[in-house]
């Protein structure tokens, strides 16, 4: 399983520009990682926030759809909040962008994450409604 996080803060989201692999460097992601043995979802998100970025978060529900990213290897968007810290590309990233609704058409996305921004969109507007 792998998860990736839709980190929430102050009505915007955080992207990630992928410095590796190759095949995906200079591409944006929602950050996230493989579960370990015995993490769930959940646990698996917030420990890979805070090896990649620095920062505690809390992962809030999981975002529909699913998507096969090669065989036996599943990937699963969450709605994560920013409990603590300042975002920083420590582990696989070069560079890190806080996106509104209206700007998550500004980068280059891997196509999975591409995938999810419907979702992510709404979860955005919801944020701004309920703030």
């Amino acid at each position: 399983m792998v998860v990736g996080g839709a980190l929430v803060h102050r009505g915007r989201v955080l992207a990630a520009r992928r410095s590796a692999p190759a095949s995906v460097a200079g591409r944006w992601e929602f950050p996230g990682g493989k579960a370990e043995p015995g993490e769930t979802e959940a646990q698996a998100l917030e420990r890979e926030l805070l090896e990649e970025l620095g920062v505690r978060a809390r992962a809030l529900t999981r975002l529909p759809g699913a998507w096969a990213v090669r065989p036996g290897l599943e990937l699963r968007f969450w709605a994560a909040e920013l409990l603590s810290g300042e975002p920083r590309p420590l582990e696989d990233h070069d560079a890190l962008r806080w996106l509104g609704p209206d700007e998550l058409d500004a980068v280059d996305w891997i196509d999975h994450d591409r995938e999810v921004l419907p979702h992510v969109a709404r979860l955005l507007t919801d944020t701004r409604t309920s703030a």
